[in-house]
């Protein structure tokens, strides 16, 4: 068999000829000058290896299949910097191969026709990572998305969006697992926050469908406190409307108290205790038209429980930084049990620590309330009981007492009516009375474990949940507050008391 000639036709061809027709390697300009081919032919037709170029610098190199791009192939557009390299069928990108767009993307994976059918690999150009499938050139199907902040999607895509049933895990520890529409949380779904916030309902464009918008003290307006005995305090989670959170669990709530704050008189030139008595505690605001500063609150902890001996204090509560032991000496002695070295140690250093830790062998302990986490949209707040006044309270106490006495009207009897004998007795009942109130004022001060009667304190509760759930964190509630004296136990009436001294 001879040899393909190489000639020059008039048609811009150079290379090899047989029967007539270009066959071999060569050169060929077609005749508007845009398209020029230079590789392999057979029978006149571009067949092999071959690189086409086109006028505007773009270019294909590779196979060749009776004129068609078809095969392996490198492919560049330079109209808009994109290249591929992968299989090709009939001059269209069809089989698997890799997209490099130009600004910075990357796809990697089936195409069919041109278009990014079937599973493949995306890479956006802000670096979020799609593997799954893909259908008319758009995420599709079951597939999983990377974010740049650290998210990680995996389940159900529709045209791009989240749709269907899927699971996020949340750079910050979070997961939401159910269903998704226009690719945020649609329909019913678990969301596990990093705050150990859940809550499992509807969701509705990314929110609960019955989200908690505020806190609600359930009782009476006036909360009833009995001198000494703890009482409980239930708290429910509520809508806008005042419908009950049920599917929410976990939120972290704090109690305290507050007493009327009432600014102290200083003098022209503050002293320097008066000046770190400033930096110490900031009144709080609150609904009723007054300021507020933190008086005690204390929770009764049993030792029958599966406690450990040491019960560290709340580091959250703001409530107990009043410096006062809670649980005296003589407390303990009470309840017959002896203070070993190490609690004596620690009830003598309660007021250097703002949050010490207590060791006691007592069956019970009065220690700041701890917090509490909420279950079914509900929260409930055990064994709570005001504790005695501070000193640094005692002043605004005081202060009530002496504006309460003010009001009070002079007796109607008057100095001048009255007869030597009337002045006599007057004067020994008032000695009398005088020295009643001495007593009793002597023997309530001696009591610094007795809270005073009166309705002076008010209670608060707070949303502590950190980070905040949803980036929500519910606005403080309050509620007045009632301390009753308590009901005396044993006493015997005046006619059984005569009844058993006559027999």
């Amino acid at each position: 068999m001879a040899a393909p000639c190489k000639i020059r036709t008039s048609q811009h061809y150079t290379g090899g000829i047989k029967k007539q027709l270009r066959d071999g390697y060569g050169l060929y300009v077609y005749a508007n000058s845009f398209f020029r081919y230079e590789g392999q032919w057979k029978s006149g037709k571009k067949h092999g290896h071959g690189k086409l170029l086109f006028k505007d610098g773009s270019f294909y190199e590779g196979e060749f299949v009776d004129g068609e791009i078809t095969g392996n192939g490198l492919r560049y557009w330079a109209s808009s910097g994109n290249k591929y390299s992968g299989e090709f069928q009939a001059g269209e990108l069809h089989g698997y191969g890799v997209m490099q767009y130009k600004d910075g993307g990357r796809y990697e994976g089936e195409f069919v026709f041109g278009i990014r059918e079937g599973h493949g690999l995306l890479v956006d150009k802000e670096g979020k990572t799609y593997s799954g499938a893909f259908h008319n050139n758009k995420k599709y199907g079951a597939g999983q998305m990377k974010f740049m902040n650290g998210d990680n999607y995996e389940g159900d895509w529709i045209l791009d969006q989240r749709q269907g049933h899927g699971v996020l895990h949340c750079a910050d520890g979070s997961i939401y697992e159910g269903q998704w529409r226009n690719d945020v949380f649609n329909g019913q779904g678990i969301m596990i926050h990093c705050s150990g916030v859940i809550y499992d309902g509807l969701w509705i464009n990314g929110h609960p469908a019955v989200a908690a918008k505020k806190m609600v003290i359930l009782g009476e307006d006036i909360i009833n406190f009995i001198q000494g005995s703890p009482s409980t305090v239930h708290i429910q989670l509520q809508t806008e409307e005042g419908e009950t959170v049920n599917n929410e669990n976990g939120r972290v709530l704090k109690i305290s108290a507050g007493i009327k704050y009432l600014q102290p008189i200083r003098s022209q030139t503050p002293s320097f205790l008066e000046l770190i008595e400033d930096l110490e505690e900031k009144p709080f605001q609150t609904p009723f038209g007054y300021e507020c500063i933190n008086y005690p609150l204390t929770q009764t902890v049993s030792r029958n429980q599966d406690q450990k001996d040491t019960v560290p204090f709340n580091s959250q509560s703001r409530s107990v930084s009043c410096g006062i032991s809670l649980l005296s000496k003589d407390s303990i002695s009470e309840h017959g049990s002896v203070a070993s070295q190490e609690t004596e140690s620690a009830l003598n250093s309660f007021g250097e620590s703002e949050y010490p830790e207590i060791s006691v062998t007592t069956d019970e302990m009065y220690l700041p309330p701890s917090n509490v986490r909420v279950e079914a949209g509900c929260a409930v707040f055990k064994d709570i009981m005001p504790g005695p006044p501070p000193s640094k309270v005692q002043h605004l106490l005081s202060i009530n007492e002496t504006d309460k006495n003010k009001g009070k009207k002079p007796s109607k009897i008057s100095a001048e009516k009255m007869t030597v004998s009337q002045e006599k007795i007057e004067d020994s009942r008032s000695e009398t009375i005088m020295k009643e109130r001495k007593v009793k004022k002597e023997n309530q001060l001696q009591d610094s474990n007795l809270v005073r009667p009166g309705e002076y304190i008010i209670i608060m509760v707070e949303d502590v949940t950190v980070p905040p759930f949803l980036g929500y964190t519910l606005p403080p509630v309050f509620k007045l507050t009632r301390v009753l004296l308590e009901k005396p136990k044993g006493k015997t009436s005046r006619k059984e008391t005569l009844k058993i001294a006559s027999m």
